[in-house]
């Protein structure tokens, strides 16, 4: 073992861990109060949930040796899991179980991304079993494919440093699939429904970028080379804060050409499209072409966002334009900028190897595929035995008070609990307006 890597992922695995919080807040600020705990919560669960599934199976389905497309159970509840080296690819220089507790962070920020598309109308109980399903059936395959000696796209040379494929565009097709599934809430396209706490979305796209340093050069699994390649994190580091920089004054620009302001809500997304894309070429690519990369990333996102806003998909948070989008723009890109001299691995299409970013296509396009239908499946499913989605009255209420009995704020929208004597009367009137189509008590 190596005193200076274990430390390092101590502390990377406590980073990525942090920004699960973090995603809590940045999307509990885009939503309307009387959903603001519940919207937090949806991120929160996550922790426990995907926490204990990971460490039970999900982490033996993920990085067991199994075959192309699946491990098998051979680290089921944690067995063969203990002080000893890690298993290959990651670095031999910390404990196994460190590894895992890493790997862990990211399979329980990947499912809460999902949540984004959803809030403000899916019921709690079901939300939590399908993070679950998800995990098992989606997130781990896919985990498998690309980051496990074993999988068919690690096997084909497919780069993803930290989760372009497996974290943002896994989830955020599967996100697109639930939104289609939930349908759109009640009040989409026909009121304006705001976010209630701008400075809420500030904080957790702060504490997401200072996570995400965890996150990306964590994903060196070493303090500086790892296995004699060069992996090193403190490139990743430089480029994941690199790249979201330019972005975030690409971003700016677009905006003042628009509408002559710059939005805080619309800088937090940057930053966010900018980390989103960063995250498969970290450790491939130059800190110059991190700035590049960076700086290409605004566009798609950016007018993904325009063109969803004129649609009927109520994709709530945007998580399609910036995870998806943002994490297919980071994926190909990177088959076109990976640059050896920096990786140690491949050269990119730019670099002359243009067969890398035809590799990138298919890892993409398949994890796009899977996600999909797997997603739509397990919703199925899960829909033609229990509710997934609460009702006009719960909905007009509000999904903190009929999921969680609780409230964010005491005042405002909410009081319903805290004043009693209020309770009846609010209830009456939140149910005649979900039911009146016009909008009228």
């Amino acid at each position: 073992m190596v005193p200076a890597d274990v430390a390092w992922m101590i502390v990377a695995t406590a980073l990525v861990l942090l920004m699960t919080p973090a995603l809590a807040f940045f999307y509990g600020g885009l939503v309307r109060s009387k959903n603001a705990l519940n919207t937090m919560m949806m991120s929160f669960v996550s922790l426990g949930v995907l926490g204990v599934t990971w460490a039970v199976i999900g982490y033996s389905l993920s990085f067991g040796v199994g075959n192309d497309w699946i491990g098998d159970l051979s680290y089921f509840a944690l067995q063969n899991v203990g002080l000893g080296e890690a298993p290959a690819p990651s670095s031999g220089t910390i404990p196994h179980i460190l590894f895992m507790a890493f790997q862990a962070t990211f399979a329980i920020v990947t499912a809460a991304l999902i949540s984004g598309a959803i809030v403000e109308r899916m019921r709690f109980g079901p939300y939590v079993l399908f993070l679950v399903l998800w995990s098992i059936f989606v997130y781990s395959p896919v985990c498998h494919w690309v980051w496990a000696p074993a999988g068919w796209l690690f096997k084909m040379g497919a780069l993803d440093y930290a989760g372009g494929t497996v974290v943002h565009v896994n989830a955020a097709v599967s996100a697109f699939v639930a939104a289609i599934v939930l349908k759109p809430r009640k009040d989409y396209a026909r009121q304006a429904i705001l976010p209630h706490n701008v400075p809420f979305v500030l904080l957790g796209a702060g504490l997401l970028w200072f996570g995400w340093f965890g996150f990306n050069a964590g994903s060196a699994i070493a303090a500086g080379s790892a296995n004699g390649m060069f992996k090193s994190a403190s490139l990743a580091f430089v480029t994941t804060m690199l790249a979201p920089a330019a972005t975030l004054t690409m971003w700016s620009i677009i905006d003042i050409a628009r509408g002559g302001k710059v939005t805080a809500v619309g800088a937090a997304t940057a930053i966010v499209v900018g980390l989103v894309a960063i995250t498969p070429a970290a450790g491939h690519i130059s800190p110059t072409s991190a700035l590049l990369l960076g700086g290409i990333a605004a566009f798609p996102s950016y007018f993904a966002i325009l063109y969803r806003a004129k649609t009927k998909l109520d994709d709530s948070l945007d998580v399609i334009a910036a995870h998806g989008v943002g994490g297919t723009v980071g994926a190909l890109l990177t088959g076109v900028l990976a640059q050896k001299d920096w990786s140690g691995l491949v050269d990119g299409a730019l670099f002359g190897n243009p067969a890398q970013l035809q590799t990138q296509a298919i890892g993409v396009m398949a994890v796009i595929a899977y996600a999909a239908i797997m997603t739509f499946v397990i919703l199925k499913v899960m829909g033609a035995v229990m509710v997934l989605r609460a009702e006009a009255g719960d909905e007009g209420l509000g999904m903190d008070v009929t999921q969680h009995g609780e409230e964010a704020y005491t005042s405002g929208e909410g009081a319903i609990l805290v004043l009693p004597e209020l309770e009846a009367p609010a209830l009456a009137l939140q149910a005649r307006l979900a039911t009146n189509e016009g909008g009228k008590a």
